[in-house]
């Protein structure tokens, strides 16, 4: 599948900032197709490691039902979020993965059954910044 180009290329990261962003994060929201034809989108934590992101959840519910339905998916981490009323926007930086979900046969201790764990192998991520926060590194 081809990825949509940004279309504000100046407000683009580079993939050395993108990545930044993602091992630094420690939460965003998972996207994926949900019942019905619905989006399915919900908060989760994460690890972030050599391009796959990491997740746990219940072994049963929702998001396992979406995934075993369709293993693509996107993840959005934020990682700056200020909101400027004077100047009627938000500066921000954030990142869009996107890539295909995998359930992992992994131990987990005793105490912690009732887990799954999986991973998002990403094939495709994009970092942008609010035009201001690009304005200000510009001489």
């Amino acid at each position: 599948m081809m990825f949509r180009e940004m279309r504000r290329k100046r407000q683009q990261l580079g993939e050395e900032e993108t990545l930044g962003i993602l091992e630094r994060g420690s939460h965003g929201v998972l996207a994926l197709a949900g019942d019905g034809g619905y989006p399915y989108a919900l908060p989760i934590s994460y690890v972030y490691d050599r391009g796959k992101l990491y997740f746990h959840g219940a072994k049963k519910g929702h998001k396992l039902d979406a995934i075993a339905r369709c293993s693509k998916a996107s993840f959005c981490v934020v990682e700056r979020d200020e909101v400027v009323p004077e100047e009627y926007t938000t500066y921000f930086r954030s990142v869009i993965a996107f890539g295909t979900i995998t359930l992992l046969e992994k131990a987990i201790a005793a105490d912690w059954v009732p887990l799954e764990m999986f991973a998002l192998s990403i094939e495709y991520a994009t970092g942008k910044e609010a035009i201001e926060l690009v304005k200000r590194r510009e001489p």
